[in-house]
């Protein structure tokens, strides 16, 4: 692994291990005020019951976080998962327009917790378009 990579793999690695062990056994109330929220993004996360919905977000972190930190996960699947991820933080900021200003990209003083997100998004594509080992042709003999 080259050391770009394990730094953005460590850097975002660990804050999402961080915010996923953080979430880890959350209560209904606060669960239920995140799940309102991120439904205003991705839709489908309003159907889940709102311990379902803590528990999706706290082990979805955990893995992500995981997958990023373990060194035997290609770079291009372990960004693929931050960009699953950090792709869904997006279009909660940019679909709900209290995040962003009237342009509906630079953040208002609400979204600028949302939109630092944005680096997630970038480390991702770092990871999957970044250079890969280039592999050693056997010479035939």
């Amino acid at each position: 692994m080259i050391i770009s990579s394990a730094i953005l793999r460590g850097v975002s690695g660990a804050y999402l291990l961080q915010s996923g062990y953080g979430k880890l056994g959350m209560p209904v109330e606060a669960a239920e005020g995140m799940q309102g929220f991120a439904a205003s993004g991705v839709p489908a996360m309003g159907k889940l019951d709102p311990d379902t919905f803590g528990k999706v977000v706290a082990y979805s972190e955990l893995g992500i976080g995981a997958a990023l930190v373990t060194p035997v996960v290609p770079n291009r699947l372990a960004g693929l998962g931050l960009a699953a991820f950090s792709a869904g933080l997006l279009s909660i900021y940019f679909r709900n327009p209290a995040m962003t200003q009237e342009d509906g990209i630079r953040p208002s003083e609400d979204g600028l917790s949302l939109s630092k997100d944005l680096f997630l998004a970038g480390m991702a594509g770092a990871l999957v378009f970044g250079p890969t080992k280039k592999r050693k042709k056997s010479k035939k003999k």
